[in-house]
């Protein structure tokens, strides 16, 4: 790093040491290349000057610039509650400036009589227009000082950063650090080769770092964020890519050539329905996997009822068949039981054992199965977070499957790294769509596979949202549902009432419930997550088995219930729920023949997001679309479980949301760059070695081996 660029904040003008501890504590600039690398989030205008009279209410979010005349000036009120007002006007109109406390300074600055260029953000009050705490600035200052440019920078802040170092300040602030770093042609010298900016149409570092600051246009904008934005996603590409070469390179992989009896008997004589295209194609796409003497490890996306069961229970088989152990890790005890029931039934007469093992497990159950894992008599153990506790040895553990991946951390999925000397294969799988961007990120050196059709015989789900008004035509629609012997998931997002969430609560709803469906007519039971383990099963038993006709549950079934009965899923508060949620929940129904619905429930007040995921939910079934209106509206942070990922990314600029072409144009790129220099040792390319570790942070532990 150039010399300049690690120079302490306190040195550029406008600073001072005061300031520079608030900016190093609040947003952690420290140097004037930490200044210069935080970005603007958003611009305005300045060579725009409004007239009053056009601001209307629909402003109030933006940053309005205005030329006015002062007309007068005094204080309001006493104490604490005192304000400093200025009574400004224009050709259009007047409005009034208003700052709170601290105004003696404004009030010694501002002159009646005088004319003054006012910057801030516009609100409406009782029809006339006040700005309160606004920049001001002397016309004739104004005049006289040369504009960097005329788009100013507006730079995310904290409440007690704004209040010491307002928006005009700031931008000041940046100025005076370019002017230090602009003779210094050393300063951001570029990282990328000649080759590849030509390549790509990318102007400098220096001017992109420039033009994102001060540009002259809106193009010399957009040219410096793509610059910007193609740094950062190849720093990622680099180390994903990197990561993924180093893994296939090791060639440590089991080896799996045999299709042996297990495998045959079930595909031939056991298998209960034909399988999709889809599932042919990942089944084979596994297979080439297991024979190529590198180890697998292949994320599986299928929405919800795909059969990535089907598929992953067919893979075990091909571990089995030569002569090695696995195992399947699920989130909870409910869907682990529920891979036991499934698999003990696929798994008769074709000579497999399985077992399983939780938290919950009977001793009699669990000395069973760690005796028959340790001695290879089990060959497939199903279980929870069990599997990872150290006395749980296999004899010889070939394949590993993680269901619903995302619900666990990585140091709990690491340890199944360590149950065999040689890493098995890995597959996880989930049925939370993944964005193809976020995939490309976050799984970046997965390989990915992809169940896109559902088992022919399901009908798509019909989804409608009611506002709580039409709760008796919902409470309607049940009972016919009912009286078709259909059973009805009933779905809160809390267990007990909440004081500051208005939200439809558990205890309440079964109460409700069993009023609107009282005994003997209709069985009602409940299940949640804070149940003892043996309650919760029981009540999920006895709806499995047509006992109940309702179950009250939070989202405890989100995964691992599968009751083909079903055809009524009524989610609660359905605007308290993200929208990967609700298509989860969703999913619990049409996974029978008959025809199947999900009803939203919501208050009459929703905000524009909440909105928006309840339209989007009813307009379709397709998984993949919502998990792309997921990210843009919640951030590639919120979503599946990335902050549990181990993949520590921090993007500064670039938008996994927007940005879709630039990561694909990186990700070819750090390919083709690692396939000629794979350790980065060419001269042209040193620096993308700091790039790289720039942009993208390792852990401790190297995660991506699994996932």
């Amino acid at each position: 790093m150039a010399e300049v660029l690690a120079t302490d904040i306190k040195y550029v003008g406008g600073v001072g040491e005061v300031r520079a501890r608030l900016l190093e504590r609040e947003v952690g600039v420290k140097t004037i290349g930490d200044l210069l690398l935080r970005f603007p989030y958003r611009y305005i205008d300045r060579t725009r000057i409004w007239q009053i009279g056009e601001i209307t209410e629909d402003m109030e979010s933006s940053f309005v610039q205005l030329r006015c005349r002062v007309i007068g000036k005094g204080y309001q009120g006493e104490g604490r509650k005192q304000r400093f007002t200025v009574e400004v006007t224009d050709s259009s109109g007047s409005a009034e400036l208003i700052w709170f406390n601290t105004a003696k300074w404004i009030d010694k600055m501002v002159e009646v009589g005088r004319e003054y260029m006012i910057f801030g953000r516009p609100s409406m009050f009782r029809n006339r227009l006040s700005i309160a705490h606004p920049d001001i600035e002397a016309v004739e200052q104004y005049l006289s000082r040369k504009q960097e440019s005329g788009f100013q920078g507006i730079y995310s802040t904290t409440e007690r950063l704004s209040s010491m170092i307002g928006t005009k300040a700031m931008y000041n602030i940046v100025q005076r650090a370019w002017q230090l770093v602009a003779s210094d042609p050393s300063a951001f010298a570029d990282p990328l080769p000649e080759s590849l900016r030509r390549k790509n149409g990318l102007i400098s570092l220096r001017d992109a770092i420039y033009n994102i600051h001060f540009p002259q246009s809106s193009e010399q904008l957009r040219q410096a964020q793509y610059r910007l934005k193609y740094d950062e996603l190849l720093g990622v590409q680099l180390t994903i890519q990197a990561r993924r070469s180093e893994r296939k390179e090791r060639g440590n992989g089991f080896l799996f050539p045999r299709v042996g009896n297990a495998f045959n008997t079930f595909y031939r004589e056991k298998l209960p329905f034909a399988l999709t295209g889809a599932q042919q194609r990942v089944i084979k796409e596994i297979r080439a996997d297991m024979i190529s003497g590198k180890q697998m490890n292949r994320l599986l996306q299928g929405d919800v009822g795909s059969g990535k069961t089907m598929v992953a229970f067919m893979s075990m088989l091909l571990a089995v068949d030569n002569g090695f152990q696995a195992c399947i890790m699920a989130p909870t005890e409910i869907l682990a039981r529920q891979h036991f029931a499934s698999m003990i039934h696929f798994a008769e007469g074709i000579g497999v054992k399985v077992a399983i093992l939780t938290g919950s497990s009977k001793a009699k159950e669990r000395k069973a199965s760690l005796s028959g894992i340790a001695s290879g008599e089990v060959d497939i153990l199903i279980g929870t977070h069990a599997l990872i506790e150290d006395r749980v040895q296999f004899a010889n553990l070939g394949y590993v499957v993680i269901d619903e991946q995302h619900r666990f951390g990585v140091e709990q999925r690491a340890k199944l790294w360590t149950k065999n000397l040689q890493p098995p294969h890995i597959l996880v799988m989930t049925a939370t769509p993944i964005p193809r961007t976020l995939a490309m990120t976050l799984y970046g050196d997965l390989e990915v596979s992809v169940i896109d059709e559902l088992p022919p015989g399901r009908q798509p789900i019909r989804t409608y949202h009611y506002y709580d008004s039409a709760r008796l035509k919902m409470f309607g629609f049940l009972r016919q549902e009912i009286a078709k012997g259909r059973q009805v998931y009933v779905v809160y997002p809390l267990i007990k009432e909440s004081e500051k969430m208005d939200y439809k609560d558990l205890y309440d709803g079964f109460e409700s419930l069993s009023r609107d469906f009282p005994l003997p007519q209709y069985r009602i039971t409940a299940c949640h997550g804070k149940m003892r383990p043996e309650d919760k099963d029981a009540a999920m038993m006895e709806f499995k088995r047509g006992e109940a006709h309702i179950l009250v549950a939070t989202s405890v079934i989100e995964v691992g219930v599968d009751v083909p009965n079903a055809t009524v899923m009524v989610i609660e508060s359905a605007e308290r729920f993200g929208l990967s949620q609700l298509h989860q929940l969703r999913g619990r129904v049409g996974r029978g023949g008959e025809q199947s619905y999900c009803i939203l429930m919501s208050g009459e007040k929703l905000s524009k997001e909440s909105r928006q995921r309840l339209e989007a939910m009813c307009s379709t079934n397709d998984g993949f679309e919502l998990s792309e209106l997921d990210l843009k509206l919640r951030g590639a942070g919120d979503i599946h479980g990335t902050q549990q990922s181990g993949e520590a990314f921090e993007l500064n600029i670039a938008n996994l949301a927007t940005d879709s072409q630039i990561l694909s144009l990186t990700r070819d790129d750090a390919i083709a760059i690692l396939d000629a220099d794979p350790r980065l040792e060419r001269a042209e390319n040193f620096a993308l070695r700091a790039l790289r570790e720039k942009h993208y942070k390792r852990e401790r532990i190297d995660f991506s081996d699994i996932s």
